[in-house]
């Protein structure tokens, strides 16, 4: 579509664009913000680059899109009660977001949307890359996507967070700091959402099960669901359907936790990456 206020770019792969001409960290106007609603809800994910941003500021433009949330596994930063920090130090193994996933699935009303802004990136490594879940859904068989909208998932956080969790090896807090933590009660809870999500704005249907937070298919075991997830899972992040993120210190990416998954890399030991990341509710998936 045409816009009149910001300038974007869509040709950085199957999804996803760049935006050009805002300031994120001044007053916008109405018409400015309604287009730059249009262009998240076209493309699935929007990266602003050059950006100067305080915690407050990355806060107040991501409420412009809904209600804020609080991430549950991590403290906030003193400045923002909304904001947390994601640091990867040079010395550690771990990356906090790889897999592909979309953002918080296992809670009942999991964010719509999440802003992560750049702080201090690599210049190399640290991509991150973004799965239109959509296309995907759309690209399977008439047979299968009956299957899916037949089926419900159950969703929890215990395969990362769990006592059993990827993150809660002996080391995890050297490799994802200080401010990762949690309720251990809530960290092996469960929700059911639906497999396959149906977006509350633009209608799309996109594929919701992911490996890391879908714990199994509603009536089946996780031995038994797990050939069907990752089918999906190869299947969601074939390059057709896959956009790249290069990071630059003051980037800010808007992404759609309803339409995406997106998937940290962590090909870049040895070297410092420093996030600020805000949440932004959503509805119960249906």
């Amino acid at each position: 579509m045409p816009y009149q206020q910001i300038r974007v770019n869509s040709e950085i792969g199957p999804i996803g664009a760049e935006v050009e001409g805002v300031d994120l960290s001044a007053s916008l106007s109405t018409t400015v913000l309604e287009e730059l609603r249009l262009a998240w809800l076209d493309h699935g994910f929007l990266i602003f680059r050059g950006q100067n941003l305080t915690p407050e500021s990355h806060a107040n433009f991501a409420r412009h899109f809904g209600a804020l949330d609080v991430y549950p596994f991590m403290q906030a930063v003193n400045d923002h009660p909304n904001v947390i920090p994601i640091i990867k130090e040079a010395d550690a193994k771990m990356n906090f977001g790889g897999g592909w996933h979309s953002d918080t699935s296992y809670l009942e009303k999991p964010p719509k949307g999440t802003a992560l802004y750049a702080i201090e990136v690599p210049e190399e490594g640290g991509d991150t890359l973004f799965a239109d879940c959509g296309a995907a859904f759309a690209d399977l068989s008439s047979g299968m996507q009956k299957f899916l909208l037949a089926h419900t998932g159950i969703y929890s956080p215990k395969l990362v967070h769990g006592a059993s969790g990827d993150y809660t090896s002996s080391d995890a807090k050297k490799n994802l700091g200080d401010s990762y933590g949690g309720n251990k009660d809530f960290a092996e809870g469960e929700v059911e959402h639906p497999l396959v999500r149906t977006h509350d704005e633009s209608g799309i249907q996109s594929i919701y099960c992911g490996l890391f937070h879908t714990h199994r298919i509603k009536g089946w075991t996780r031995e038994e669901s797990l050939p069907l997830l990752k089918y999906l899972n190869r299947h969601l992040t074939q390059d057709k359907f896959v956009s790249r993120c290069h990071w630059q210190n003051g980037s800010l990416v808007l992404w759609d936790n309803r339409r995406l998954f997106h998937n940290a890399l962590n090909d870049y030991h040895g070297k410092r990456r420093h996030m600020h990341r805000v949440i932004i509710q959503g509805p119960v998936p249906a």
